[in-house]
């Protein structure tokens, strides 16, 4: 397993209110690499998706048994999301700058070849499989709904004006839905996770071709930003690459 994460603040934004930690090598713990796009007015997206990064990142050290558990692990990281859900709740309610404020959130934890996702908002989890790239999480947006309902087509979704409204996040409300997923993690396997900063400036065709053709995760990182911000920037950017391969042919 090879991985690298990059953020960039785009072209557009004043300030970064995506935040991410990989947590590898902490005694007793499975990798595990976490995401999150703040929002919010008064730079408070900034601080939702910090408390989210944060709190996820000091809870999953104290679930370490259990994480080591496959029977246990998506129980657990959706109980460490409830529990940042609370507190940032709690803080949101509070009168000032922070009112208001929420964020999407990622957590994925590597354990005996399989991926463990959790996951809340329109941040994604893609895998490319066979040389062909597939979104394994589904987005919590108001253009989901559409598309689902047949009202909209993925063309179309595109360029909708409303594309980047959400129907959840972390901090909005004192309980939240969060899904869930699984898969295998196959010798050949890359994952992706990353913010809309991407996946609204850079097509999926555009991201699995970039990724299958970079030298390394780093490199791939570094090239779907710099995709991004020649392509408008208009949000912040970040990308998680960790690759199956132990390396290049």
């Amino acid at each position: 397993m090879r991985f690298a994460a990059r953020t960039d603040k785009g072209v557009v934004r004043e300030l970064n209110e995506d935040s991410f930690n990989i947590i590898y090598d902490y005694p007793g713990v499975p990798p595990t690499f976490i995401i999150a796009d703040g929002m919010g007015g008064h730079n408070s997206g900034e601080v939702a998706s910090k408390m989210a990064v944060d709190i996820v990142s000091s809870q999953i050290k104290q679930y370490a048994e259990k994480l080591a558990d496959e029977e246990n692990v998506l129980s657990s990281i959706s109980q460490i999301l409830a529990k940042a859900n609370k507190d940032i709740y709690t803080m949101s309610r509070i009168q000032g700058k922070n009112f208001g404020m929420g964020t999407t959130v990622i957590v994925a934890v590597a354990l005996n070849n399989k991926f463990f996702i959790a996951h809340v908002g329109d941040s994604r989890v893609y895998v490319i499989r066979d040389g062909q790239i597939r979104q394994i999480t589904t987005d919590h947006s108001f253009i989901e709904e559409l598309i689902r309902m047949g009202s909209l087509t993925r063309e179309e979704a595109e360029n909708h004006p409303s594309r980047n409204i959400i129907t959840r996040a972390l901090g909005c409300a004192g309980e939240v839905e969060i899904d869930t997923y699984s898969c295998e993690m196959l010798n050949d396997d890359v994952f992706i996770l990353c913010t809309d900063g991407l996946t609204n400036m850079v097509s999926e065709d555009e991201i699995q071709d970039v990724v299958l053709e970079s030298e390394d995760p780093d490199a791939a990182c570094l090239e779907l930003i710099g995709r991004a911000n020649r392509y408008g920037g208009e949000d912040n950017i970040t990308v998680i690459i960790i690759d199956m391969k132990s390396s290049k042919n």
